[in-house]
């Protein structure tokens, strides 16, 4: 399966950088903004320094844990062992990406986001950490590794976050309905076509005029480039940006119906 996505990456990254362009290319002023001031920045904040110790320290973790895994592929649903260290290597979305996605929260600073997909707590932290005021909702499958999440967000002095134990088909639209608006959601839950469009058509019914919508690993697989095509379609979204690795949904009725694809 890794292998698989590996060669997929590969094989869209040339079109992706073919296609994508630099600030002056853009020419939406909203879009130009959040490129040079957000997506760009280039800055430091002490959050960054904070969370990338913890993943340091996860990543030197000889702990075993008894994994149940909820995502995609056929290992869905087993359990097996390994060492914290694996998955923090293998699962944490990288600096670069947890660092945006804090940024991203920092500058329209949303009061209730959704984190579809904790692990052991990497991203939700930079999440977390970006609007303290706000209330990060994150769902995590697997109990161990919530158990482990929950420690870290503890290490970090993070008490912003409610962390959902379960399926996430089991309790996402459960928690959907008890929320009155979805400001910023991260959907990084399951990469395959069918519960991607699910997670996002439901979490769609509590967006608003100025929601922003993550969606993670737009060209994992044939079926996450497809649920990203019909994203972009979707006549509620008039926005989006392709960072090849994520992607970015707007609904600004203000701004023309239009898609970017910029370096990143």
């Amino acid at each position: 399966m890794q292998q698989l996505k590996v060669l997929h990456l590969a094989a869209h990254y040339p079109v992706y950088r073919a296609k994508s362009f630099k600030l002056h290319g853009v020419h939406s002023p909203f879009i130009f903004e959040l490129y040079h001031n957000v997506i760009l920045h280039d800055g430091f904040y002490v959050a960054y320094g904070n969370v990338e110790a913890l993943r340091s320290e996860l990543l030197q973790d000889n702990t075993e844990l008894e994994v149940t895994d909820f995502g995609a592929g056929p290992k869905a649903g087993k359990k097996r062992k390994r060492l914290l260290k694996d998955i923090a290597a293998s699962s944490a979305k990288p600096a670069k990406y947890g660092q945006l996605l804090f940024r991203l929260v920092n500058h329209f600073q949303p009061t209730t986001i959704f984190d579809l997909g904790t692990s052991l707590g990497i991203t939700t932290s930079y999440l977390a950490s970006a609007r303290k005021n706000g209330k990060v909702y994150t769902f995590e499958g697997c109990p161990n590794i919530t158990n482990t999440a929950q420690q870290n967000f503890k290490k970090l002095g993070l008490e912003n976050i409610e962390l959902v134990q379960g399926n996430l088909d089991e309790t996402l639209e459960k928690q959907v309905n008890q929320v009155q608006q979805l400001d910023f959601v991260f959907f990084d839950g399951n990469h395959r076509y069918e519960p991607t469009m699910r997670y996002f058509n439901l979490c769609l019914t509590k967006s608003h005029e100025y929601s922003v919508f993550v969606i993670d690993d737009l060209y994992w697989s044939a079926e996450m480039k497809r649920a990203w095509q019909e994203i972009k379609k979707h006549p509620k979204v008039l926005q989006t940006v392709d960072l090849f690795y994520v992607g970015l949904v707007f609904f600004r009725t203000s701004q023309p119906k239009e898609n970017f694809t910029l370096y990143f």
